[in-house]
């Protein structure tokens, strides 16, 4: 099952999706998200289009954990989301991934402008590996308890 993921951004949304075993996320856009209805049907579009079984949200806390402004802000526009799509959606805590994938694309060397344009997409796909590999990790614990 494919699993896409999302980084929310008042003006940048990054899309990632992952492969079809949902071991391994790969940057798909970064969608205009300044425009909600558009950015509502858009990803609905993705959903179809890409067979997509669960949307992973990243969820913007606070550095102690806590749930502030941005964090109810992204949570209504995710239930406004789920609202509109047939299967899950779920919150992944997404604290510092904006900041890693901007460190992570210095280290590659790419220049400022064209880290802007990225950043949202490699913040999705920092997400969503997050939650694959919490899920995989779940598994293999079931897995070797059943031994």
């Amino acid at each position: 099952m494919r699993i896409l993921g999302i980084d929310l951004g008042g003006r940048r949304v990054g899309v990632a999706l992952s492969d079809p075993s949902g071991l391994i996320a790969s940057a798909l856009e970064t969608v205009d998200g300044r425009d909600k209805d558009y950015l509502m049907a858009h990803i609905r579009d993705l959903v179809e289009q890409h067979q997509v079984g669960e949307v992973v949200v990243g969820r913007p806390l606070n550095t102690d954990g806590s749930v502030g402004k941005q964090a109810e802000k992204y949570a209504e526009l995710a239930e406004r989301l789920a609202q509109r799509l047939t299967v899950p959606v779920v919150f992944q805590d997404e604290r510092f991934t904006t900041v890693e994938a901007h460190n992570t694309m210095k280290s590659l060397g790419e220049s400022g402008k064209k880290r802007r344009e990225s950043v949202d997409r490699v913040a999705a796909v920092l997400i969503l590996q997050t939650y694959l590999d919490k899920q995989n990790a779940a598994k293999q614990r079931e897995s070797d308890a059943d031994w």
